[in-house]
């Protein structure tokens, strides 16, 4: 199975670089062929990553999104049988539309093993909003039609502007992940888990909590699952998390309308459970559901934030809160990453994470309120 990747941008986002990034820190042991489409009769970027050793089929003569829609199926087949890559990266011209450049590599992976992995936009957080009211037609389809929104050179930009940036995106791509942590931050293999989602916090905390209704509906224990950071602690309350340090990645299922775009909530039916919370005895049954609410924020905070924050997910107020977990940029500097369960949590230090991102999980949840706490 050969995984396509293609990696649309508007002229000088940093495609170029970002692509340059993966292929040093999370590509160098796959056998990788990059399709590049220059504008023009001269493939300017062509030597730069030939020193990747990466082999490189330039396409000169136009657009991959118009005259050279039907050689590209021909260059696509031509890849595959002389070189039998696992991977194949496409950057396509920084001004072709990125729902013609998925339609050519799908009509062209007829009876081929080939799997459309991701469809990427790089987007200069500093000219976004020029971008979108003087080159609409071109840039916001790249926008609309992406699964994963890279943001460059967020480091030159306030974080108010940062935010407003994400909002115009927002506007035309509501579901899509946007990655809003400057790239030095950021480790290449990362980047490539976020652009796959490989890594979905909300399935894996969703995971947990059901996996822990199954097991007190098989053994008639209360909520305790297992972390070893937080066992002995007392409260009668734990939880499994099997990597605490986290890689950081935002919540991202495409298939989920309203996922990542401020919000998202989804239904999930589980097992009957009991939860003494707050000196109440909640008793939920199967024919109640799950719901998961999640919030995407390039905003900073501080430990005492996050702390407040979880203690106050304790309160009826929000829901009967299962789990969260998230990772923040720190007002100090840094990253703050937090786990939480009923009446327990933990704070600590982490690796940067590729844009700031809450999940919360459990049963009656108040959006609202949640969002009201959590936002800034």
């Amino acid at each position: 199975m050969t995984k396509i990747d293609i990696f649309s941008g508007f002229l000088g986002a940093g495609k170029t670089t970002l692509i340059s990034k993966l292929l040093k820190e999370a590509l160098a042991d796959t056998k990788v062929v990059l399709i590049e489409n220059e504008f023009g009769e001269i493939g300017i970027d062509g030597g730069f990553l030939q020193e990747s050793g990466i082999e490189i089929k330039e396409m000169n003569s136009g657009c991959i999104c118009c005259s050279l829609v039907g050689d590209f199926g021909t260059s696509l087949k031509e890849v595959l049988d002389t070189y039998a890559p696992e991977r194949i990266l496409i950057e396509p011209s920084g001004v072709g539309k990125l729902s013609d450049v998925m339609k050519a590599v799908q009509d062209a992976m007829t009876d081929r093993d080939v799997q459309l992995s991701s469809a990427v936009a790089v987007v200069d957080a500093c000219k976004c909003k020029m971008y979108i009211k003087n080159f609409g037609e071109f840039f916001v389809n790249q926008i609309e039609h992406a699964g994963t929104i890279v943001l460059s050179r967020t480091d030159k930009i306030s974080e108010e502007r940062l935010s407003a940036c994400v909002a115009m995106i927002r506007e035309h791509n509501a579901k899509a992940t946007i990655i809003t942590t400057p790239w030095d931050a950021l480790e290449g293999k990362d980047i490539l888990e976020t652009i796959e989602g490989a890594k979905d916090l909300e399935a894996e905390l969703m995971r947990e909590v059901m996996e822990m209704q199954e097991e007190h509906h098989h053994h008639g224990h209360g909520h305790c699952c297992h972390d070893e950071e937080h066992e002995g602690h007392g409260h009668g309350h734990c939880h499994h998390d099997e990597e605490h340090e986290g890689h950081g990645h935002c919540c991202h299922d495409e298939e989920h309308e309203g996922h990542g775009h401020g919000h998202c909530h989804h239904d999930h039916e589980h097992e009957e459970h009991g939860h003494d919370h707050e000196g109440h005895d909640h008793h939920h049954h199967a024919d109640e559901v799950f719901t998961s609410w999640g919030l995407e924020t390039p905003a900073v905070y501080t430990k005492e934030e996050i702390s407040h924050i979880l203690a106050e997910l304790d309160k009826e107020e929000y829901g009967l809160v299962l789990r969260a977990k998230g990772m923040v940029a720190g007002a100090e500097g840094g990253w703050i990453y937090f786990d939480y369960v009923p009446e327990e949590s933990n704070v600590r230090d982490g690796k940067p994470g590729v844009t700031g991102k809450f999940c919360v999980i459990g049963s009656k949840l108040n959006e609202e309120k949640l969002a009201a706490l959590f936002g800034k």
